[in-house]
């Protein structure tokens, strides 16, 4: 690939709802362009952006992919993004350092919940997009209904620059508006041919809607357009330009990805319209004087770079995806990692496409490359030049909804399972892992059961690693309801030196209902209890409560004190008092003892007509409706909900709303298990003990 200058480059994130056909599109785009030599199927395990076998397996993708091409004297490196919700921790990075966006939309289903993730996802990012309708070759396919879903949601923002030619059925080629041409054929055989007859109505409804679009995108043009009506084709494109350029005009055109037509039009529309990285500026700090510092994006700029995904690779390393934002990148570049204040060597410097590296000397300003073995490189960090250091915002992953606790299948092999995690959370900021002190248990946390999955099936492909997944273990507490005073004695003789303690202790729930700790109070007099005991009584409490007399759970909210007991001035010894302390405590089952489980705080963002469904289904789930309010165009659902109840909520909010809700959740407090519910956890956590027994 010959060198190219940062006007002549295009960054392109290819994004849009899972299976509508963003894998294949960019697949028939590098065969268009003659970057492959055969067209690989989805459906084969042949693509060039699918290469991971559980991508090959399932048929969807799991994992950005870039696939760079050279049409018409330009490079465009195409990003191709999972679509699949569980994945979408995989958007962040190509959003970040791409400057527009393909949205893919089905010829058949129109807009669909992925695009308009995609859409949001753009608006945030300020990028500009272009809607592409695909899959025209399919039966049902209808370019009108499926743009008329986009006007319906997006409105006058929308520019349809294409207009399909449909003979006998069959889509066959494209009349490019802007130009007042049509063309028929496939890939880059393309036919010029008179515009058809029974898609002129059409074209002309096209031609307002795009001069519409541009005159809103400039003032000037507006008043033009107001006054005359009409605009001239060099004024259209000028409006056109801008309004692509700030995210307010969203061309939109078609093709068919399986029999490549509208393909090389496609092509020609990227390079014309959509932006390059050329001039951009990006801000950051200096992260010695936390002062504001800009970065424009040209060759005679300080280097600076932003490492935007990171490939786990058993054999190969760690391979570091980055932008340059700034400067030229060589391999005697000097590289200072901002955020973990290192120096790194580049070494070999890699362009990708799919998982083929191909080497190369140097990378300017606004490409994408890859570098090896950066061992204090993670995603998100800002790589720059050490005498002109400069740190880019970090990158703002989805936080994980679901988890699962995580074992080794075969023991020993807890080592190998943790440091491929490990490995992988590197490849994937979305995945997180923490040990449950309580529980003893380790978390694995993701973006949904799918991504899960997908992990589980990667450690054992990747690193030979199996491992189990279990449901978490809800971490419930014990305390009491009533006072009681109660005797704890241990008295053995057994020849020689015997064993004695006495103790009276009144147990009682705290005064304060928030207060969850353990409180020892001294109360003895007259020496029934030697002072050098009563630290024994106080241990040999704090020992047990950790295991409660209903299910084993700790208990908490419980005050004792000591006040009665006596001794044996031979036989009796701190581990005398200890155990007559674990014999008093073993008498709680008389000072009514409840179960208590965690509650946590939902916050729920939904679309209005879902309101019903996620109310009725939050009571289904013994929670309480907190509250309800507007927020940026959703409603904003509060609850508190049992934990117990809430491990599948990620799925089933998906499912309920069609993907269209998110939600957060923390911790609240304890609260007392229902009775019937505390009688089936009480009555598991007895056969557990059994088992293991």
């Amino acid at each position: 690939m010959k060198d190219y200058q940062a006007e002549n480059i295009r960054n392109i994130a290819v994004v849009g709802h899972g299976s509508e056909g963003k894998t294949t599109l960019v697949e028939a785009l590098l065969y268009t362009a003659g970057v492959i030599d055969r067209q690989g199927r989805v459906e084969d395990g042949t693509t060039t952006t699918d290469s991971d076998p559980e991508e090959i397996k399932r048929q969807i993708s799991i994992s950005a992919a870039i696939a760079p091409l050279e049409w018409k004297d330009k490079k465009i490196n195409f990003i191709d993004v999972p679509g699949y919700f569980d994945m979408a921790g995989e958007m962040v990075g190509p959003m970040a350092v791409s400057e527009a966006a393909l949205i893919t939309v089905g010829a058949v289903s129109g807009l669909n919940v992925g695009a308009e993730k995609a859409w949001a996802m753009c608006d945030k990012h300020q990028k500009s997009r272009m809607v592409v309708i695909n899959q025209m070759d399919r039966e049902n396919a209808n370019f009108k209904k499926a743009l008329g879903t986009l006007t319906d949601k997006y409105g006058s923002n929308i520019a349809p620059i294409e207009v399909p030619i449909i003979e006998g059925g069959k889509f066959t080629g494209v009349v490019c508006v802007l130009e007042n041409k049509a063309f028929i054929g496939e890939g880059k055989t393309l036919k010029e041919v008179p515009i058809p007859d029974s898609v002129s109505s059409d074209v002309e409804a096209a031609r307002e809607a795009i001069m519409e679009a541009a005159a809103g995108a400039d003032d000037a043009l507006m008043e033009k357009y107001f006054e005359e009506g009409e605009l001239a084709p060099e004024e259209m494109m000028h409006g056109l330009r801008k309004g692509i350029n700030d995210g307010t005009v969203i061309p939109v055109v078609c093709c068919s990805s399986i029999t490549r037509v509208g393909l090389a039009k496609l092509l020609d529309n990227v390079i014309e319209l959509m932006p390059s990285p050329a001039g951009r500026t990006i801000e950051g700090v200096n992260p010695k004087t936390g002062e504001a510092e800009e970065r424009v994006c040209a060759d005679d700029q300080p280097f600076s770079a932003r490492v935007f995904k990171t490939l786990a690779d058993p054999f190969v390393g760690k391979l570091s995806l980055l932008k340059i934002t700034s400067g030229v990148l060589t391999s005697a570049t000097a590289l200072y990692n901002v955020n973990a204040e290192k120096t790194e060597k580049p070494g070999t410097i890699y362009l990708l496409r799919g998982k083929k590296q191909t080497t190369t000397e140097k990378v300017v300003a606004g490409d994408i490359c890859a570098l090896a073995k950066l061992t204090t490189v993670a995603t998100g960090n800002t790589l720059c030049d050490p005498g002109k250091p400069v740190k880019f915002d970090d990158l703002e992953f989805p936080a994980p909804c679901i988890s699962m606790a995580v074992y080794a299948k075969k023991a020993g092999e807890e080592d190998k399972i943790f440091s491929g995690l490990a490995r992988l959370m590197e490849e994937d900021p979305t995945i997180k892992i923490e040990k449950n002190v309580e529980t003893t248990e380790t978390l694995l946390s993701g973006m949904g059961e799918l991504h899960i999955e997908v992990i589980a099936k990667k450690l054992a492909s990747k690193f030979g690693a199996d491992c189990l997944l279990q449901s978490p273990k809800i971490p419930y507490r014990e305390s009491i309801r009533k006072k009681i005073d109660v005797q704890g004695r241990h008295k053995k003789q057994s020849g020689g030196h015997g064993q004695f303690g006495d103790v009276w202790i009144e147990f009682r729930p705290n005064d304060d209902p928030n207060d969850t700790e353990f409180h020892f109070e001294d109360a003895v007099v007259g020496g029934v209890v030697p002072r050098n005991f009563i630290p024994a009584v106080e241990k040999g409490l704090r020992d047990n409560i950790k295991h409660g007399v209903l299910a084993g759970y700790p208990v908490v909210g419980l005050t004792a004190k000591l006040h009665d007991g006596s001794y044996h001035p031979v036989d009796s010894s701190e581990m005398a008092f200890k155990t007559a302390a674990r014999i008093a405590f073993k008498k709680l089952v008389d000072a009514s003892p409840v179960l208590l489980e965690p509650i946590y705080s939902v916050r729920v963002l939904v679309p209005d007509e879902y309101m019903g469904d996620i109310i009725g289904d939050m009571n289904k789930r013994r929670g309480r409706i907190m509250g309800m309010n507007q927020e940026n165009g959703l409603q904003c659902v509060t609850a508190e909900a049992p934990l117990g109840e809430l491990f599948k909520y990620a799925t089933d909010l998906r499912s309920m709303t069609q993907a269209r809700g998110s939600f957060t959740m923390q911790f609240e407090r304890y609260e007392e298990v229902p009775a019937a519910d505390a009688k089936k956890i009480i009555e598991n956590a007895k056969q557990e003990e059994e088992d293991e027994e």
